[in-house]
């Protein structure tokens, strides 16, 4: 994934944690920094990129639900994954008292990521921004010492923006970015290997356990299993999963047809390979 000619979307601006993942899934590719997250889905649907790469999962705060969302309204496949570790710092165009900030900037994630400092500053307004890169472009524009934004040290640096506060997140914090593909992997080499699928299940007794039962039976490890409205059908859900394994895999094959005929409908999101903590790199250079 490290061809020249590759063209990468991602949401925000440079600095953002999307663009530090992109870093890390495509080396040498081109990027191509998109207004929101749906834009990012756009510009691969329409090959004006080759790949999008979107964040999927906090530590923290658990899915991310417009990915989640996006990837279940579009024809897209994840074919690649990355974790990295977030750190957050309170920035702005210089470094002043806490007690005089008026405001802080962020994306949605992060200020749910540093809840003590927001609960520590009750005469501030928390602002939402597409993104953390967005949060610190806009307060350096803005240039109001009294405005600053949570984002990365990376993203300061860029801005030439103050670190007011270092290390502002409640708890270690990492995110799972996902890179998005018109196409399904179907190779499996070397490594530990990941598939991600969405279902619905018949509204009876015992539909959620007879749709997972197979993995059990069949010793398959459920990495995870998140539950989404489907907003076309009021109070009708579908469930996100991903498994350990690949769908070439016996087991791994024999239960998703298992899975199949227990479930009103299935669709595989793509295998890719899992991104194990050896490869994690922290996000705040």
């Amino acid at each position: 994934m490290t061809q020249t000619d590759n063209t990468v979307a991602y949401p925000g601006r440079e600095g953002a944690h999307s663009a530090a993942a992109c870093d890390r899934l495509f080396p040498a590719a081109r990027l191509v920094a998109q207004a929101s997250f749906q834009d990012v889905v756009d510009a691969v649907t329409s090959r004006a990129c080759t790949y999008g790469v979107l964040p999927i999962e906090s530590s923290l705060v658990g899915p991310v639900n417009e990915t989640h969302d996006l990837l279940y309204d579009s024809a897209l496949s994840i074919v690649a994954e990355a974790i990295l570790p977030i750190r957050h710092c309170l920035v702005g165009p210089q470094a002043i008292p806490l007690e005089d900030v008026r405001e802080i900037r962020s994306h949605a994630v992060a200020l749910d990521q540093c809840r003590r400092l927001l609960s520590s500053m009750p005469w501030a307004t928390a602002v939402v921004a597409p993104t953390t890169g967005d949060a610190a472009a806009a307060v350096a524009e803005l240039g109001d010492p009294t405005v600053v934004a949570i984002a990365s040290g990376r993203a300061a640096r860029m801005h030439s923006l103050a670190v007011i506060s270092d290390d502002v997140g409640d708890h270690e914090a990492y995110t799972r970015f996902a890179a998005l593909a018109p196409y399904t992997r179907l190779d499996r080499r070397h490594g530990e290997w990941r598939t991600a699928l969405t279902f619905e299940t018949h509204h009876r007794p015992g539909a959620l356990h007879r749709a997972i039962e197979p993995l059990a039976r069949r010793k398959i490890d459920m990495v995870q299993l998140v539950s989404r409205p489907i907003p076309s059908r009021p109070f009708d859900y579908r469930f996100d999963c991903v498994l350990g394994g690949h769908p070439l895999d016996d087991e791994v094959a024999a239960a998703l047809v298992e899975m199949q005929a227990e479930t009103a409908r299935l669709r595989v999101f793509g295998s890719y390979r899992a991104d194990r903590d050896e490869g994690w790199e922290t996000v705040a250079a």
